[in-house]
């Protein structure tokens, strides 16, 4: 589900769960439980395959229904909360699709180095509402007028236009051609290089707390007991169904 290796010092955490690193609840757990004992110098975080993450598991939420709802809408938010307030440098090497929940965990990392793929927050295309707390960190990350832009379009964009836009920090050239581990080594080595500089050049406590000042968000990092209603009547009415049905169908899961 998610492999934890050591490069030179830094945790390179990798998410291995499925065709696309699909958020549920398990992974979820996984994340927050992964970045709380993390033991090292800084954290990259990416995903293994096509995707950094695909965003949440619509079929497992249509399948478990307003129980798995709100079991899970808490869990995802421990997740981001686990990734935004590590007090290590954090980089997230996006290797390929982060999209809605995906795009989350990339804006709750530090340093965004995109390789491939395409991001963005279609949530309210789905017709659900993202959790208050994962809108604040990506309106921290993105800004106000750009979270808003990508929150009421739901548009994806490519690499280069997220660089454009401030989306993330770099890009590596990815030709389409190119074998994908070789892309994927070309992209760690970038987002290692840039976490060891953090954790080298700043004495780890000022890192902590500097991180810890801009960070701050108006209160605790919430779930809102709204938008478990409102996902868990979007499973009921039939919706969310209606968009996977449009947009991927069961059979690419």
């Amino acid at each position: 589900m998610i492999s934890v290796q050591s490069v030179d010092g830094i945790a390179v955490v990798r998410l291995e769960h499925g065709k696309v690193n699909a958020l549920d609840l398990e992974l979820c757990q996984a994340i927050a439980e992964t970045f709380r004992g993390i033991d090292a110098r800084a954290v990259v975080l990416t995903g293994a395959g096509p995707a950094f993450s695909a965003g949440v598991d619509l079929w497992r939420v249509l399948d478990g229904g307003a129980g798995y709802v709100s079991a899970f809408i808490p869990a995802l938010v421990d997740a981001f909360a686990a990734v935004f307030t590590c007090d290590r440098p954090v980089v997230a090497a996006i290797n390929g699709h982060a999209i809605a929940g995906g795009c989350v965990l990339a804006a709750a990392c530090d340093y965004r180095i995109m390789a491939a793929g395409r991001i963005g927050i279609p949530e309210m295309l789905v017709g659900v509402p993202f959790p208050a707390a994962a809108l604040d960190i990506v309106e921290h990350a993105f800004g106000h007028v750009e979270a808003r832009r990508l929150a009421y379009t739901g548009e994806l964009v490519s690499a280069d236009a997220a660089l454009a836009q401030g989306l993330v920090d770099e890009t590596v050239a990815h030709d389409v051609l190119q074998e994908r581990a070789v892309a994927h080594d070309a992209l760690q080595e970038r987002a290692v290089a840039h976490a060891a500089r953090l954790a080298g050049s700043i004495p780890p406590p000022t890192f902590a707390t500097t991180k810890r000042h801009l960070n701050s968000l108006p209160g605790p990092l919430p779930y809102d007991d709204e938008v478990v209603r409102l996902w868990q009547e979007r499973v009921a009415d039939g919706w969310i169904a209606a968009y996977m049905q449009r947009t991927v169908g069961r059979s690419s899961t």
